[in-house]
């Protein structure tokens, strides 16, 4: 029983119109589900990913009228996105320049190259190269980004924390992480920690930044990241976060994958997300995310729920 990388990561926006089009057509993303938080049904959720939505490369926001986030520790501090080499950095930076977006090179613990850069939001973004990595990639045709440097999926996602030790237990002992590296980024000690998976899309890094405040969510945050499992094993999960006395939500239903939720020490919300049944469940893989999609129990409010949407445009521009 083994966590098998990052399955998404879910941050927030005030704007789900301005954010479709960021994503779709700056990015090159494709919308794979147009839903609604199941929680608060006003609210769309939008999942962002490969061409076939694959686990490991959804990048999903909620839409809430909100303030910015300010920025703070307790908190997922920025999500990289992986490419497939340095052409491909340097592609992107061209591509970011021509959108007027402020971004700036860095190498991470291992003095790989790397690409900072932040959406319209704040949102906080790197793209790394997909160093390592076994899944093949799926681009999607209809992206205004040429296949080979289209992002290719998620991680490595950066937590900031005020202190380690509470963290690198829940890390290591609950969930069976290892501790890879660590190595100095600015002023923080950044300590790098992998799954069972290979290469970026596997890792969590851990800054140290105990001088920092705390975070106040809001638009341009992260909510939460979901780590990777398997049907077969979603329910040995559940019983082994009881059983290690981490308190969690119990089994979730969210239809497109079974989810368990639970808060690290510094109050980072982290979930265990099944890989199955994935977005194909209720739509063509040829048609994911075109129209607003609601899982069986909610159906019965469509009509309500429609009603209190905004309508996105959901054919990005070619080019």
């Amino acid at each position: 029983m083994q966590l098998h990388g990052i399955h998404h990561v879910t941050a927030v926006t005030g704007n789900a119109i301005a954010n479709h089009a960021f994503y779709t057509r700056t990015l090159g993303m494709r919308l794979v589900k147009k839903t609604v938080n199941q929680d608060d049904v006003s609210a769309y959720h939008l999942f962002y990913a490969d061409g076939r939505g694959s686990p490991g490369t959804d990048l999903t926001f909620f839409e809430w009228p909100l303030p910015r986030e300010r920025r703070g520790t307790r908190s997922i501090a920025r999500t990289g996105l992986r490419v497939a080499g340095e052409a491909s950095l340097r592609w992107w930076e061209d591509r970011l320049s021509a959108a007027g977006l402020t971004h700036a090179t860095a190498s991470g613990t291992d003095g790989r190259p790397e690409l900072d850069f932040e959406d319209p939001e704040g949102q906080r973004l790197r793209l790394v190269l997909d160093e390592g990595a076994t899944d093949p990639a799926h681009p999607w045709a209809g992206s205004p980004v040429p296949g080979e440097h289209q992002i290719r999926g998620l991680g490595p996602v950066t937590l900031s924390i005020p202190a380690l030790a509470p963290t690198d237990r829940v890390l290591t002992s609950v969930l069976g992480f290892r501790k890879l590296r660590e190595g100095a980024r600015g002023k923080a000690v950044v300590h790098v920690y992998a799954m069972g998976g290979v290469g970026p899309g596997a890792e969590i890094h851990v800054a140290v930044e105990p001088e920092l405040a705390a975070v106040r969510q809001g638009a341009g945050g992260v909510h939460h990241v979901a780590f990777r499992t398997t049907a077969a094993d979603y329910v040995a999960w559940a019983e082994h976060l009881e059983r290690t006395g981490m308190p969690s939500s119990g089994p979730v239903n969210r239809y497109y994958f079974q989810s368990l939720y639970f808060r690290e020490p510094s109050g980072i919300l982290f979930e265990i997300a099944t890989d199955e049944p994935g977005f194909a469940v209720d739509e063509p893989e040829e048609s994911l995310g075109e129209k607003l999609a609601l899982p069986p129990f909610l159906e019965g409010q469509r009509t309500r729920i429609e009603a209190g949407l905004k309508a996105l445009t959901t054919a990005p521009a070619r080019g």
